[in-house]
């Protein structure tokens, strides 16, 4: 039985590549994207399907479950990998505006499609979460103050990356005694356009650590915190 997976976010960067090293494995991935014209673009590229899907908006993502379900009856993987940011500055210079935007993709759009997909998820035998979140979002990390992140403040950003972590816990906790494994992942600092192509690691390599979760054995763990050189502090 060929695995299906649904990556978000998948017409570009991290999102892209994750889709295209699933395909490599065997896995049909569904690249999901908001912009469709880019979307199929990318599908095409990578001889995958398409589906439109808008995390922000909640018919969107009802849709894309409901054609997920007619198309293959099933999902075994998913990828909560669509995400935005704002160069916010210091603490005092963030905005509820800005908040609320990158709340609406980072935090309440995973809740959403998690939520919507969960019912084919359950139908797996070995079903998996993959939240793609940030170092940025550790508590550990950012009050290290040996730590390279100590200087950084990006408060919008790396709360919503920290309520992603806790989103993980939660879904983990409640599907504990389930085939369901639920992990989040920082893929490390890639070269995206989410910060201006300033990373350091490439797009399948941010990926790599995404893809290992994603078809993890039945003695993988779940409720984990991880990047490629291993677990990542709260």
């Amino acid at each position: 039985m060929v695995a299906v997976a649904l990556v978000t976010g998948a017409n570009k960067g991290i999102g892209f590549e994750v889709a295209r090293l699933l395909a490599e494995s065997g896995v049909t991935a569904i690249v999901g994207a908001r912009d469709e014209e880019r979307g199929r673009a990318a599908a095409e590229r990578l001889g995958l399907p398409f589906v439109r899907l808008d995390v922000t908006d909640a018919a969107c993502v009802r849709a894309a479950a409901a054609w997920v379900e007619q198309e293959y009856g099933r999902l075994d993987i998913l990828v909560n990998n669509a995400g935005i940011t704002f160069d916010d500055g210091p603490p005092s210079q963030a905005t509820t505006a800005e908040a609320r935007q990158v709340y609406e993709t980072n935090v309440f759009g995973v809740i959403e499609v998690t939520n919507a997909m969960l019912p084919l998820l359950r139908r797996s035998p070995a079903g998996r979460i993959v939240n793609v979140s940030s170092e940025r979002g550790s508590f550990g990390r950012t009050l290290d103050q040996e730590h390279p992140l100590w200087p950084m403040f990006n408060l919008v950003y790396c709360s919503s990356k920290a309520a992603l972590n806790m989103i993980t816990v939660s879904y983990a906790k409640e599907l504990w005694d389930t085939p369901i494994k639920v992990n989040a992942v920082d893929p490390g600092w890639v070269k995206t356009d989410i910060n201006h192509n300033s990373g350091i690691k490439t797009p399948e390599e941010g990926a790599t650590p995404i893809v290992a979760m994603a078809l993890l054995d039945t003695d993988g763990p779940t409720a984990g915190f991880v990047q490629h050189e291993g677990p990542l502090p709260w």
